[in-house]
């Protein structure tokens, strides 16, 4: 029997991909996780044949989450579902070891066919992610300034574009406030800014938020 665990904050989300996954898998038995800590616990406790996971979960974000998965239970495929487009996290994700990256807005067709490469040993890379791997492979030494960022900086930049607060960031990245000041320090640095204002500025230019 299929056994499929939904990791996504919205329970209208994971009922729609219940819908779609149960019309195409019959059999499917699903498990539901609505932050970072259910997903683990979830993963840890019970046998799971895929994980579909959003990136934007309550806890922890998604893509700390999946290289935690990835970690503890390398043979597992995580299938990433998000609302974020393939030019922010789709190599990000493709590298901490997603199997695949669909956007929310894909067709319920690509899911099911996603799936079903994924759970016959294959990855899923749709024509957006493929076009980002290739830039990325000719690119790799020339990047912009962002995809040069570490993952974890990444996220500070995007939160603190979006009008985030340190003790809010902290919050949701499950960090220090201290930790995440350092990171605020170094993306800085990198980028060679000084203020939260050009980040942002840099953030909307680029489309990031």
């Amino acid at each position: 029997m299929l056994r499929i665990l939904l990791a996504d904050d919205h329970a209208v989300v994971r009922q729609g991909v219940k819908q779609i996954l149960a019309a195409a898998y019959a059999q499917a038995t699903f498990g539901e996780a609505q932050n970072v800590r259910e997903l683990l616990e979830l993963i840890g406790r019970e046998r799971w044949d895929i994980v579909v996971l959003d990136l934007n979960m309550p806890g922890g974000h998604g893509l700390e989450a999946l290289k935690q998965i990835k970690h503890d239970h390398p043979q597992l495929p995580v299938l990433i579902l998000t609302m974020f487009p393939e030019d922010q996290y789709a190599v990000r994700a493709i590298r901490a070891g997603a199997a695949g990256y669909l956007n929310k807005e894909s067709a319920p067709e690509e899911l099911v066919q996603a799936m079903r490469k994924i759970l016959h040993g294959g990855e899923y890379i749709s024509t957006a992610v493929a076009d980002e791997l290739v830039l990325y492979a000719r690119n790799k030494d020339d990047q912009p300034l962002h995809k040069q960022l570490s993952d974890r900086e990444y996220q500070v930049l995007c939160l603190i574009a979006s009008g985030k607060e340190l003790k809010e960031i902290s919050t949701e990245l499950v960090l220090s406030a201290k930790t995440v000041s350092t990171y605020r320090a170094r993306l800085l640095e990198k980028m060679n800014m000084k203020t939260n204002a050009e980040l942002t500025y840099y953030a909307i230019q680029n489309g990031l938020v």
